[in-house]
């Protein structure tokens, strides 16, 4: 078409198809489950594929990436809300407050920022701790913004690298990894990246923007937590680890027993992403519910106001496994894939690449994530020896670079942090590139080993 060869034309598409997705979201201002849609129509029309195929692809793509994650997200939440609840949050928080001192108090909010995070979104973790921020700035009276950058650099790590998190997750799933070993890898690459983005960058940044907290977000939030009425660091810790616990001891009985074996079986059942979630919230129902005198009717309530938020989440998150769909049935993955191969580029460069045009271009690490894996998996089938848990993790490594005015983080962040746009760029948007840029050294360097 156009004296182009197919191929040529294919790339042609899906580059402007691309585009034409940014300027929807970015320009018009067009929800990004319109815009999907939208972009996979018209990616679906403009590259030949049979009419009554486009809508079907959509929806298997749609339905293929909800029927696991979406129940992930569900669990997910219901977890992190009893947790809110329960005050399972600020014990972490205190305790490792305690631990550390206050003269490293920065480096005990990222710990907590890490474990908390690791079973809820960013935006509920955030929301979750920040109050603790505004606490601890007012006790200690250390810079907000050295507390503060730690812990969005735990949040924001475990949220790109570490599963049961939605992005990692979508990806093992494009890309057919292991979810123990993408979970332990993840772990490896995050801590040490969210040391250098969190403490350290966060103690060198507050000496030039210390920050000055909104007094009415701190009169509101900043509420001393009654110690008395928290559950123990221990059944705290033992309820949010519970689903990573059973993940890794999954992938344990896998690599170490023969097929057919009683208890790899049952931990096939047990240490599946779902079962472990399921399991931590039917523990926490009783560590964080009734345990703390919280009743029946009450849990409820609790676990039924808890879905409401993440339903625009699930719906973008089910639009871009569409859009990922059609870019695999119309043949543009297969032909980024031989390009790949014909110009040598590592793999996983390629794919932080290719997740990091897109969250720069749209704002959004999920469609970052999911997008960028639906482009780069036909190279997995390519390249041999390829690792497909580095692949995961140099997406989501990707996915979390240079947040700026399209994301709703960077808002968000300016907002609670009471910082002029110029000062977000200046600490948010640096931290999220140096964690970004970070992962994929430690990702480069693991690929050395495994």
């Amino acid at each position: 078409m156009f004296g182009m060869s197919h191929e040529s034309f294919l790339l042609l598409d899906a580059v402007v198809t691309v585009i034409g997705l940014i300027v929807l979201i970015t320009k018009f201002k067009l929800h990004p489950f319109i815009a999907l849609i939208i972009a996979a129509g018209f990616l679906g029309l403009t590259s030949g594929m049979p009419v009554g195929t486009i809508l079907k692809a959509f929806q298997d793509g749609f339905g293929g990436v909800l029927g696991f994650v979406g129940i992930i997200l569900a669990l997910g939440t219901m977890l992190g809300k009893m947790m809110a609840e329960s005050g399972g949050a600020d014990q972490i928080a205190q305790t490792l407050i305690r631990a550390f001192g206050k003269e490293r108090v920065q480096w005990a909010m990222m710990f907590a920022a890490f474990l908390v995070g690791i079973p809820l979104f960013f935006e509920i973790g955030f929301v979750l701790l920040i109050p603790l921020v505004f606490i601890v700035a007012r006790r200690t009276g250390v810079s907000i913004i050295k507390i503060g950058i730690p812990l969005l650099a735990g949040l924001s790590a475990v949220h790109g690298l570490v599963p049961p998190h939605p992005g990692p997750l979508l990806a093992i799933g494009v890309f057919g990894a292991d979810i123990g070993k993408t979970i332990l890898y993840g772990l490896i690459v995050a801590l040490p990246t969210a040391i250098i983005a969190g403490p350290i960058f966060g103690t060198f940044i507050a000496k030039y923007i210390p920050g000055h907290a909104n007094q009415e977000l701190v009169d509101q939030l900043a509420r001393e937590p009654q110690s008395a009425t928290l559950p123990s660091f221990a059944i705290t810790l033992i309820t949010v680890l519970l689903p990573v616990f059973l993940m890794l001891l999954k992938t344990f009985a896998d690599v170490a027993l023969p097929d057919g074996h009683f208890f790899r079986s049952w931990m096939d059942l047990i240490g599946h992403p779902i079962s472990a979630l399921l399991l931590a919230l039917l523990l926490s129902l009783y560590t964080f519910g009734h345990r703390q005198g919280i009743g029946s009717k009450q849990i409820l309530k609790l676990l039924d106001s808890s879905l409401a938020p993440t339903a625009a989440i699930i719906l973008i998150i089910g639009a871009g496994g569409g859009f990922k769909q059609m870019l695999v049935t119309s043949g543009v993955g297969d032909v980024i894939g031989h390009m790949a191969v014909n110009a040598q580029i590592s793999p996983i460069l390629l794919a932080w690449l290719v997740a990091a045009v897109i969250r720069i271009a749209t704002g959004s690490a999920t469609v970052a994530t999911i997008t960028g894996a639906g482009i780069v998996v036909p190279v997995v089938g390519m390249i041999p020896g390829v690792n497909r848990e580095l692949l995961v993790l140099a997406t989501g490594a990707g996915s979390l670079v240079l947040s700026h005015v399209n994301d709703a983080g960077f808002w968000l962040v300016k907002q609670y942090f009471n910082m002029t746009v110029a000062e977000t760029f200046k600490t948010w948007t640096a931290m999220e590139t140096i964690l970004s840029v970070v992962a994929l050294g430690f990702i480069l360097l693991l690929s050395l080993f495994v």
